[in-house]
């Protein structure tokens, strides 16, 4: 079923793939190409570690072929630099432009995220994407007008009661302080019995954000729909969020604000060094 293959021709028997093997269900006897303990291949995580670190492209594994992956060449990786400016340079957007992103600049970012990393290799992620920014008005108004009802009905929490500013302040103001007119969002979830359901979740939406912000596109966590959400619950079906699945989600597009520089707070973080 793993569809482990050694090119004997471009093999050098180096032993790279036995020793990187996380699960070490690899091995080579004398001065044979790797192979597969058979009694353990049920043990695979399908991470590709022994196709990615084979440095003369002889595995492929479950289907996939080594000359069908990209070059991992240092003059091919973004710099310390490039990546710190990204880092230092991102900023939560709250002002968006009120257009679609480029469908294909869309896919291009989901393909990719597909790569972050979870817990156990077990992929079990889903993305779910508003990618419509009709949709995003649609869903808007239907969720601020199902929680002003609620509100008007006495459905609301006490503990949850100063909500009730959010759809006064779409209908009666004009001020969208959850949306934040963003004409898409992200809804990452991931199952109750995932390993590290909730940091996956964390995980893949911080990845997205590098990956949509160095795209020049914007980006802001939103915590104020959790809120909406835990206050209606209903609501999560129509993002499509499973029940007692963990989520959290993103709102991103092109932005309608241009930062022309980073700000100064390297000393907001406290480092402790340990020594034992």
């Amino acid at each position: 079923m793993l569809n482990f293959i050694v090119d004997d021709a471009r093999c050098t028997r180096c032993g790279l793939c036995v020793k990187d093997c996380p699960v070490r269900i690899i091995e080579r006897q004398g001065d044979a190409c790797p192979t597969i303990i058979a009694a353990e291949a049920g043990d695979c995580m399908g991470c590709q570690h022994c196709l990615a670190i084979c440095p003369a492209g002889a595995i492929s594994i479950l289907g996939r072929s080594p000359d069908d992956s990209r070059p991992l060449t240092s003059g091919a990786l973004p710099t310390l630099a490039a990546v710190e400016l990204l880092v230092r340079g991102r900023r939560s957007v709250r002002q968006y432009r009120a257009e679609n992103v480029d469908p294909a600049l869309l896919k291009r970012l989901l393909d990719a995220l597909a790569n972050v990393p979870t817990g156990v290799n077990r992929q079990e992620l889903t993305f779910r994407l508003i990618d419509d920014r009709a949709v995003m008005e649609r869903f808007k108004a239907k969720a601020m007008s199902d929680l002003r009802s609620a509100l008007a009905a006495g459905e609301i929490p006490e503990a949850m009661s100063s909500i009730g500013r959010l759809p006064v302040a779409y209908f009666e103001e004009g001020r969208d302080l959850v949306f934040r007119g963003a004409p898409h969002a992200l809804i990452v979830t991931a199952p109750p019995d995932a390993p590290c359901a909730r940091e996956d979740v964390s995980l893949a939406l911080a990845y997205f954000e590098l990956l949509a912000q160095s795209a020049g596109l914007g980006t802001v966590w939103c915590g104020m729909l959790s809120w909406v959400l835990s206050a209606r619950p209903n609501l999560k079906t129509d993002l499509g969020i499973p029940e007692g699945h963990l989520h959290y989600q993103m709102l991103f597009g092109y932005p309608a604000v241009q930062y022309a520089r980073t700000v100064q707070r390297d000393d907001g973080a406290r480092v402790e060094r340990i020594s034992i």
